[in-house]
C-alpha cells in the first residue's frame, strides 16, 4: 500500500515521516523544481510539538530555532497587560518552538530523505489530477514547463498542496475566493538584539490604527549576539489583494501607523525599518468544506481547511492531520474507509477552528481592553480587567484550538 503525497511542504513532508514510521510506503512529489528554505516565521504550539518530538525531531529543531518562553500583552501605548509561560515552561511535556518556516521544512525533509532514501522525494511533479482504477489511485502530473510526466499509481493520494491546491479546486470549481477578514497582513523579518526574555511571544495594540506581533526565531546570528525576529502586522483595511506569500510589501502602506510606538524596550519604527525585506498578504479563509474525501483521494492542511494566519494554527492543524491520517491507515486495511475516518474525525475539529478564527481570535485579550478602554492609556491594568478574565480568555482559545494541558494530559 504506496501513499502518494502531493506537495512537499511542512503537512506533506510531516505526513511522509508518520506515514515511513509507520511502515507505511509513500513518496512525496513537489511541484517546484527544488525545496528551498523559504517564508518567514511560524510557532509550533505544544499539540503539534508533541508530534514532532515523537518523531525524534525535537534535538534537530532545538538547534535551528527559540524555544518560547512566554506570551506577552501591551497596549499601543506600550503599557503592559499580561504574561503568561509558553510551552515547557507553562507546564507543557514539550517546548513550543518560534521558527523560520524554511528552517522547520528542511528539518522535515532532512529527516525524510534519511529515513526513507532521497528516491522517495521527488521534485518538478506538479500534479494535475487524480484518477482511479480498480482498487490504485492514478495521479496524473506535469513538469516546470508544462511537459507530462508518466501517471503514478498508489493506494491513495493525498493533496497537501497549501492554499493553492490545484486538487481542491477540481474538486470544488466553482468554490469562488477566499473570504477577506478586513485585515490586511504585512509580515517581516529584522536582525536585532535580543529584548524582554529573549525568548518572547509579543503582541502589541488592536486593528485601530493596528496591531503587532513579534518573536524571535533564530539566536546568535552574527558575532553581535543578533536574533532573527519575526513581525506581523494587522491593520483593518477595505483593500487587499489577491493571496500571495511571497507578494512585496511597502513601509508607507502601514509604518505610519505605528509611527509613535517607542517603548523603553523597543523603538517599533526603528525596528521594521530594518527589515531584511517586507511581504504583504492579506488574511483570508474559505468556509469548511463539507466533505474532503473523494474515493482514494483526501485533502490535508491548507489545501483542506485554509484558515486565518494567526494564532499559528495552520501549521499546527496540518500536523494534527496527519498523525490522524496515519492513524486512520495503520487501522484501516481498506484506505477509501481510512481517508473516510481520517475525515469524520478531522474535518469537524478544523471547522471549528476556522470559524474560532473569524470571531475569538488568540488575542482576544487586546481586544477586551481595547474595548474597555476606548484605546486610551490605563492607570493600572486592574482598573480595566481582572488577572481572572485574562487567564480565561487566554485558556478559552487554547481549548477550541486543542492545546489546552487538559486535553493533552487526556491524550
Amino acid at each position: 500500500m504506496e501513499i502518494l503525497i502531493i506537495g512537499g511542504g511542512i503537512g506533506g513532508l510531516t505526513l511522509g515521516l508518520m506515514l515511513h514510521r509507520a511502515g507505511i510506503p509513500c513518496r512525496v512529489f513537489e511541484a517546484t523544481s527544488e525545496l528551498k528554505a523559504v517564508g518567514v516565521g511560524i510557532n509550533i504550539l505544544p499539540h503539534a510539538s508533541r508530534e514532532l518530538c515523537a518523531l525524534g525531531l525535537e534535538d534537530a529543531l532545538a538547534k535551528v530555532a527559540v524555544t518560547t518562553k512566554e506570551y506577552c500583552f501591551y497596549n499601543r501605548y506600550g503599557q503592559f497587560i499580561y504574561s503568561e509561560p509558553a510551552g515547557k515552561f507553562a507546564g507543557y511535556d514539550v517546548p513550543q518552538f518560534s521558527i523560520h518556516r524554511g528552517d522547520l521544512q528542511m528539518v522535515l525533509l532532512d529527516a525524510f530523505i534519511a529515513r526513507a532514501g532521497a528516491d522517495k522525494v521527488l521534485t518538478g511533479w506538479r500534479c494535475t489530477r487524480v484518477d482511479y482504477d480498480g482498487d490504485e489511485a492514478v495521479a496524473h502530473f506535469e513538469d516546470v514547463n508544462g511537459n507530462p510526466l508518466p501517471p503514478q499509481r498508489g493506494a491513495a493520494a493525498i493533496s497537501c498542496e497549501g492554499i493553492h491546491s490545484s486538487l481542491r479546486k477540481t474538486l470544488y470549481p466553482d468554490e469562488g475566493p477566499p473570504k477577506y477578514s478586513g485585515v490586511n497582513m504585512w509580515r517581516g523579518v529584522t536582525r536585532w538584539k535580543p529584548f524582554l526574555s529573549g525568548a518572547s511571544m509579543i503582541r502589541i495594540g488592536w486593528h485601530h490604527p493596528a496591531k503587532l506581533l513579534i518573536y524571535p526565531i533564530r539566536n546568535n546570528i552574527d558575532a553581535q549576539g543578533r536574533q532573527l525576529i519575526n513581525w506581523v502586522c494587522d491593520i483593518e483595511t477595505p483593500q487587499h489583494l489577491s493571496r500571495d506569500w511571497n507578494r512585496p510589501g511597502r513601509l508607507e502602506d502601514f509604518l505610519p501607523a505605528m509611527a509613535d510606538w517607542k517603548f523603553d524596550w523597543l523603538d517599533v519604527p526603528e525596528f521594521i525599518r530594518s527589515a531584511d525585506a517586507i511581504l504583504e498578504f492579506p488574511m483570508v479563509d474559505q468556509d469548511p468544506l463539507p466533505q474532503w474525501t473523494f474515493g482514494r483521494l483526501t485533502l490535508l492542511g491548507d489545501a483542506a481547511h485554509p484558515m486565518y494566519p494567526r494564532g499559528a494554527n495552520g501549521s499546527a492543524q496540518a500536523i494534527l492531520d496527519c498523525r490522524a491520517l496515519t492513524d486512520a491507515l495503520v487501522a484501516n486495511p481498506d484506505p477509501v474507509a481510512a481517508l473516510k475516518a481520517y475525515e469524520a474525525k478531522r474535518l469537524p475539529e478544523t471547522s471549528q477552528v476556522v470559524l474560532a478564527n473569524r470571531k475569538a481570535p488568540p488575542d482576544a485579550i487586546l481586544h477586551e481592553v481595547f474595548r474597555r478602554t476606548g484605546d486610551k492609556p490605563f492607570r493600572h491594568i486592574d482598573d480595566v480587567i481582572s488577572h481572572d478574565e485574562l487567564v480565561a480568555l487566554s485558556e478559552s482559545y487554547k481549548r477550541v484550538a486543542g492545546y489546552d494541558k487538559a486535553r493533552l494530559a487526556a491524550k
